[in-house]
């Protein structure tokens, strides 16, 4: 029999309560709860192994969030009928978890630790991944796994003026900033969102008004924590030291690595110096361990002297950019990289751009679709389709290195997520027909890749002629603190990034933040020195900007001469039928005559038809096509049609698309005619005039002769058909 579970209940805000569970779900993993919002229900376990693996020197955890489709009630699209690798949005989840729960472990806990997050029941208006993390540090907070403080998470976005924390999801659609925010009581530990060019203090008070709500959300935490009795943490090995190693590690490379710190090297130089000053340290060690000449050190003293070494590099850069206000290459502080970018440097992509800062490049190519060619954005709640992505590429050889190519990580879906987003904010709306791809192709990376995206991706859409009114940039900023010294750094290096205790990304417009992504790796981080690194980036964001409009200052006024034009037509939706034909064969046959493609939607009571091709007669032609289908023919209106077939009274032509009518024998020629055996042939062009309808079957009557200058002298007798009928007395 099940024993009775144990329950935390806390308000969003009125009617809206969150209830967390634990003791019926999952008993046999090391903690596991359910969280509760309206009809959304999310599971999370927690196991972690008891000891680590022999030699692991690194803390592996892994956290994975899913959606199961049975939770809206869908059956999944795949072939297999089941749910497959991780989406998209389920990976972008997982990352938002990963990133707030791995500061929470002990920097000498190497046990592996495995998160599992499931959506188990979905509601329409409830957003289930600003609840997931909440769920993770819940089954964290009521297990024994040795975890130093509780943190939650939540969405705070501003709609109608209101910051409104975890909005609903029709909420969401009218806010026009919102950012994820995940903290401890005291701390904030991370921020992911966007915004539509929001001011920083707009972002500040954000983060002021979430980590009031994160509070409410660990207090509730602990007091499930107390229900179910948990009081201590479970022991674990720590890894062993050798505190005499480290000081002979230090004392013999420490003016050494600082000398290679100073020099302002190039990455690759500087990694080849530390690496020569490395094997120069393990000479020197066999020298103070006696072995033997051709013998090797013990491997244990060989692990422990590398790891030294490693951490001696990190504490003599972090204390020479406090003290000595240099970097590893030489900037100030709030020094961008030299710039250099160009625009439509490939000559068969709609839209190209290579932006090169420093040691970072991006190849960013734009290629213009159709609505057809739109992705399906899809979770267990919600299937829609998207008109604008974007794909980030990070090959090996960007940093020098021979790796497996594989299919994206997880690294790369966030890295394209961050660019797209902060993109998506100047793209066109409305009647936008295009469907747009933008990829970026990391050709060198040396830090902050995905602000080199952003970069490269405004000046390809640009230079695709997308009509996007202003310019977005990105900047990565670090922070190097101990104890109240601190240092904001601007545009960082890959291994500024390893060593400082704060990465953040901040996109924008000259007007205003278009997107955030901020980890932060230290406790204590004060809103003044927010402020501070949001105001350096807003100087880096703004320089690297002027460089950008002086490649190129605005939209091109046109798409390129081989991408695919476009021309939307408007009709009244009753003849959409008579476009599409019977089976699509109307449609299919305008496609195939002209080499256009063609979308066809009814909107608000009318048809919408966009008609893409690169070939502008092409274009041209399927317009004159379905002008001709959904004209209404005026009596007086002169056409230039062509005979379909003879009968013994007259010819049918084709007037207008889908539509023909009689030119009667006595309509041909002021002469009059008995038959009209070599004066018209079926395909012959004919010049015609409207003039009537048959009221009784609507079928239209045209002439030829009116078009004719009549002989002179010529009266012209009686139609033929009057000519036939009996006379009247």
């Amino acid at each position: 029999m099940l024993s009775q579970p144990l329950q935390s209940k806390f308000l969003i805000k009125e009617g809206q309560e969150v209830i967390i569970e634990t003791g019926r779900l999952a008993r046999q993993a090391d903690g596991a709860v359910t969280v509760r919002q309206g009809n959304c229900i999310i599971l999370a376990t927690v196991v972690a192994n008891k000891e680590a693996k022999e030699g692991q020197s690194f803390f592996p955890l892994s956290v994975d969030y899913q959606e199961k489709f049975a939770s809206a009630g869908r059956i999944p699209g795949s072939f297999f009928k089941r749910e497959a690798r991780l989406n998209d949005y389920e990976i972008l989840t997982s990352r938002l978890i990963d990133r707030a729960l791995r500061p929470l472990f002990p920097e000498d806990y190497y046990c592996e630790v495995q998160v599992l997050v499931t959506l188990i029941s979905s509601d329409p208006e409830i957003m289930p991944d600003s609840l997931a993390c909440l769920a993770a540090s819940a089954a964290l907070a009521v297990s024994d796994i040795p975890i130093q403080e509780i943190i939650s998470e939540v969405r705070v976005a501003r709609v109608d003026g209101e910051y409104v924390i975890n909005p609903l999801r029709s909420q969401l659609a009218k806010a026009d900033f919102e950012f994820i925010i995940a903290a401890t009581e005291k701390n904030i530990m991370m921020v992911e969102g966007e915004g539509k060019e929001c001011q920083e203090e707009d972002l500040v008070k954000a983060i002021e008004v979430a980590h009031d709500a994160i509070r409410i959300q660990v207090k509730a935490q602990e007091e499930l924590r107390a229900l179910k009795g948990v009081t201590g943490k479970r022991e674990y090995t720590k890894p062993v030291h050798n505190e005499e190693l480290r000081e002979q590690v230090n004392a013999f490379a420490k003016d050494k690595v600082y000398a290679v710190a100073k020099g302002a090297l190039a990455k690759h130089d500087r990694s080849d110096k530390f690496a020569a000053i490395q094997d120069e340290l393990m000479t020197h060690l066999k020298t103070e361990y006696n072995v033997e000449e051709g013998g090797s050190l013990p491997d244990d003293i060989k692990k422990w002297a590398k790891a030294y070494y490693s951490d001696l590099q990190y504490y003599v850069v972090r204390d020479m950019i406090l003290n000595d206000k240099v970097r590893l290459d030489g900037r100030k502080l709030d020094e961008v990289r030299p710039l250099n970018m160009e625009v439509d440097v490939l000559p068969s992509p709609h839209g190209a751009a290579l932006f090169t800062r420093g040691e970072t490049q991006s190849l960013t190519t734009v290629t213009l679709g159709t609505p057809l060619d739109s992705t399906l954005i899809e979770s267990a709640a919600v299937s829609d389709y998207s008109k604008f992505f974007l794909h980030y590429n990070f090959p090996p050889f960007s940093t020098g290195e021979v790796k497996m190519m594989r299919g994206p990580g997880r690294r790369e879906v966030g890295h394209g997520n961050l660019a797209m987003r902060s993109l998506k904010q100047m793209m066109p709306g409305g009647d936008f027909p295009y469907t747009v791809r933008v990829v970026s192709d990391i050709l060198e990376s040396n830090g902050s890749s995905s602000m080199a995206t952003v970069c490269a991706g405004s000046l390809a859409l640009m230079d695709a002629g997308i009509s996007i009114p202003k310019h977005v940039s990105g900047v990565a900023m670090g922070l190097i603190s101990k104890g109240e010294q601190f240092a904001v750094l601007t545009d960082i290096l890959g291994d500024e990034d390893h060593l400082g205790d704060m990465d953040f990304k901040v996109t924008g417009t000259r007007d205003g933040i278009c997107g955030v992504q901020m980890d932060i790796k230290v406790d204590g981080l004060s809103m003044d020195v927010m402020r501070k690194a949001l105001a350096q980036a807003k100087e880096g964001r703004l320089h690297i900007l002027d460089a950008m409009y002086a490649t190129i200052p605005e939209a091109r006024n046109d798409v390129k001469p081989h991408a695919p034009r476009m021309v939307k037509l408007f009709i009244d939706k009753e003849f959409i039928g008579a476009v599409i034909g019977p089976g699509g064969k109307v449609i299919q046959e305008i496609q195939r005559e002209t080499g256009t493609t063609i979308n066809l939607e009814e909107k608000n009571n009318m048809g919408e038809i966009s008609i893409f091709s690169a070939n502008k007669d092409g274009v041209e032609r399927a317009v004159s096509w379905i002008k001709g289908i959904v004209a209404v023919p005026q009596v007086g209106d002169v056409y230039d049609a062509v005979v379909k077939s003879i009968m013994p009274f007259g010819a049918f032509v084709e007037f207008l698309p889908g539509k023909q009518g009689l030119v009667h024998i006595s309509e041909v020629s002021w002469k009059r005619l008995e038959t009209l055996d070599g004066i018209v042939k079926e395909g012959d062009p004919m010049k015609v005039k409207l003039i009537g309808t048959d009221p009784k079957s609507g079928k239209f009557k045209l002439s030829r002769k009116v078009l004719i200058p009549k002989p002179e002298g010529q009266q012209g007798g009686p139609r033929r058909d009057e000519r036939d009928q009996p006379q009247q007395s």
